[in-house]
Formats: C-alpha cells, structure tokens, sequence
C-alpha cells in the first residue's frame, strides 16, 4: 500500500480492497458496497469503520456512512452514525484527514450535527488522533472518554 503513498494511521492494521483506474486510485468500501475514490478522509473514514466493527464489535449493518441531515435550512452530511437494532442512533464519528488538526471548530462541527441527531456518543478522529466523549443532553456537556467505547458498552437495547 506505502506505493500509493498512502499514510499511516493510529488504527490497528487492515487490509482493504484497493485498485487504480485511469490514474486514480479507489478504496472499496464494505458499508457502501462500492469503490471510492480514495482522499485522505476517505481513508481515515474506511479505517475508523473497520476498527468499529473489528475492534469494537459495532455491526456492519447498523453504520450509516455519509448521509444527509438537514440543520437550519443547510444540507450537512455526517460520516458515521452507529444505530441500535431498534434504529435509535448511538455514535456519532467525524472524520479528518490526517492533516487536520482535531480543533475546536471540528468540535463545534459535530455538536451543529448532534443538535439534529441527539446521539449519546461522539467520536472525532483525523486517524492520528481519536476524541471520543458521552454527551450530556441534560447538562449541555461532553464527558470525554478513555478510549473508544465498544458497541456492548453503549447498546442499551433500546
């Protein structure tokens, strides 16, 4: 994969179904069931899926990728949202190339989506960097996180 210059995140190693037509490069994506062409998000966004559903036991067929919400009459579209069986939202991911830097304004990004989607968990990644923190719609707060948590530690059933 280092012959396509693509970088190395701090997610535990994958394979990928990677190929090149007319000069560029695509990544294939599981959850979409179809190649992407491959920028340095696509590539934080594959390896942040793969490290959900292998690591962390999140199933493939409840993550949502790049789908479209409406806030204040502007269309936004998150990169991930995690569901519970019954279709409730669970986590909400946003993710960066690895060249940007995870700042307040990315942040506020998530939280103008989390107004829309009120989803318990969020996650923040530039695949360098994870921030992973319980919201606390009562309080209006975020309480960060350890580590990432796994879909068991977050799956209430409901």
């Amino acid at each position: 994969m280092q012959k396509h210059n693509i970088p190395k995140l701090n997610f535990p190693k994958s394979s990928f179904k990677i190929k090149e037509a007319n000069g560029r490069i695509y990544i294939f994506d599981d959850t979409r069931n179809k190649y992407l062409l491959l920028t340095p998000e696509e590539w934080v966004r594959q390896n942040c899926l793969h490290y959900l559903r292998k690591n962390k036991n999140y199933p493939g067929s409840l993550l949502a990728v790049e789908k479209s919400i409406t806030l204040n009459n502007k269309l936004l579209r998150y990169d991930i949202v995690a569901y519970s069986k019954a279709g409730t939202p669970l986590l909400l991911v946003e993710c960066k190339a690895p060249e940007v830097p995870i700042t307040q304004s990315v942040f506020d990004q998530i939280a103008a989506y989390n107004l829309k989607l009120e989803v318990p968990y969020l996650l923040v990644t530039n695949g360098l960097s994870h921030f992973s923190c319980k919201v606390d719609l009562e309080n209006s707060k975020f309480i960060f996180l350890k580590e990432i948590p796994d879909y068991k530690s977050i799956y209430t059933g409901s």
